[in-house]
């Protein structure tokens, strides 16, 4: 095994970086009533909304009969644990946990870059990219949610048990963090991740439903909810309302969508889009004949950039998965998403000018806000196509320029390099 190397010169780097950061971040916090930094809806999420939702978990129960829950069970978790603080309000212990959760992801990221052979850009991005979006991440749970498909990535080449197990909570929380799992090397590896993942997660949901009622409640708001206005498809509505488009927007299920003619057929193409997605990460999977330490954390990339591109919904706080795979991806010099990386920071910086700088602009459907939106999402797409081009071809998916030196995909054994690589 190789011990990480002792780096003091970029690990301070990193660690004075973070210190900086994040007082910026918690300063914009304070100021969270300008008008260019949302006119205090940043921070409403948490002091309102997760607030009154941490009432109704501690008395035993999720938030059923409220349209504004679509989250997994495990994410009543997350909202009841700022009561382990009690001599802090809700708010500052939210914010407190969140920013713990910060760094020990970048602690993460900086141990594994600092290993042999690795790259410590990954602690970097992470901790340089999270303040492209303001004060956002700290008020909204995707932190944590990253926290977990972070820690699983790199878990994997050491423990595929203690992979398979941080995935499966992570999906607990906010279902994505399953496809972190996606491109686990064949044979042994898989095995023990999926198996684990499988029996965690089925365990941790039987030990909620017995502690908590309506635990499934979120399946129907879930399966409820429109197109919303920073997606794919409603950017491509706001700007048919140039054409003569008769349609509006309208607050719903916590979010700004579009109703009028056609919603529900974008909405479907959006769903078709996704299960297309789907099968073209299956086909990869079953040709795959080369992996590399970097696969596993290329292929979650991939994954979640083409899930995220082809939903109804595109939040801004989504971009905080994107960056944390991104930077898992860094810390490895085996990695072909590079660009992407640098693509999924333009997207970061851009979707701060959408919101909350000029979100009127956006909901107005105003050509200021079009444009943002065109460019922001073309950038997320171009990403999303990118990466998978980028991870069919480093997987000799395309029967291309494979090694003989490499495993066979069927062993048992996870290659040395990858045993050796966190």
């Amino acid at each position: 095994m190789n011990r990480p190397r002792v780096t003091p010169g970029p690990v301070l780097s990193v660690t004075a970086l973070w210190l900086t950061t994040r007082a910026l971040m918690l300063w914009l916090l304070a100021h969270d009533n300008a008008p260019l930094l949302g006119g205090g809806s940043v921070a409403r999420e948490v002091w309102r909304l997760y607030f009154s939702w941490y009432g109704v978990l501690a008395h035993g129960s999720f938030p059923a009969h409220d349209t504004l829950w679509q989250y997994p069970p495990g994410a009543g978790v997350v909202l009841l644990a700022p009561g382990l603080l009690p001599r802090l309000t809700y708010f500052q212990a939210f914010v407190a946990l969140t920013l713990a959760v910060d760094a020990l992801v970048t602690a993460a990221l900086t141990r594994a870059g600092a290993a042999a052979g690795r790259s410590l850009l990954g602690a970097f991005v992470w901790t340089g990219g999270l303040p492209l979006l303001l004060h956002v991440p700290l008020a909204r749970y995707d932190v944590q949610v990253t926290g977990l498909a972070v820690l699983s990535l790199l878990a994997l080449a050491r423990s595929p048990r203690a992979g398979g197990l941080l995935g499966a909570l992570g999906a607990l929380v906010k279902v994505w963090p399953a496809l972190v799992l996606l491109g686990t090397p064949r044979g042994r590896v898989t095995r023990g991740a999926w198996g684990w993942a499988v029996a965690a997660g089925a365990g941790s949901l039987g030990v909620l439903a017995v502690l908590f009622d309506h635990p499934l409640s979120f399946v129907r708001q879930q399966g409820g909810r429109g197109v919303q206005i920073e997606s794919l498809g409603g950017t491509a509505l706001n700007l048919a309302r140039h054409a003569g488009w008769r349609g509006r927007t309208r607050y719903r299920y916590g979010a700004v969508e579009l109703a009028g003619p056609y919603v529900d057929a974008v909405a479907t193409a959006s769903l078709a889009l996704t299960a297309v997605a789907f099968a073209l990460l299956v086909l990869w999977r079953l040709r795959a004949r080369r992996w590399t330490e970097a696969t596993p954390y290329d292929a979650a990339l991939s994954a979640v950039l083409l899930f995220t591109v082809t939903s109804r919904v595109i939040s801004p706080q989504y971009m905080v998965w994107l960056l944390g795979l991104a930077a898992v991806c860094l810390t490895s010099r085996h990695t072909g998403q590079r660009p992407v990386a640098a693509l999924v920071l333009a997207a970061t910086a851009l979707s701060t000018v959408v919101y909350p700088m000029y979100y009127r602009e956006v909901i107005g459907g105003t050509w200021t806000g079009c444009l943002l939106m065109l460019i922001r999402n073309g950038v997320l797409a171009a990403a999303a196509v990118l990466s998978f081009l980028r991870l069919w071809r480093a997987a000799g998916a395309d029967g291309k320029n494979l090694r003989t030196t490499q495993p066979r995909p069927d062993s048992d054994r996870l290659p040395e390099r990858l045993l050796s690589s966190s």
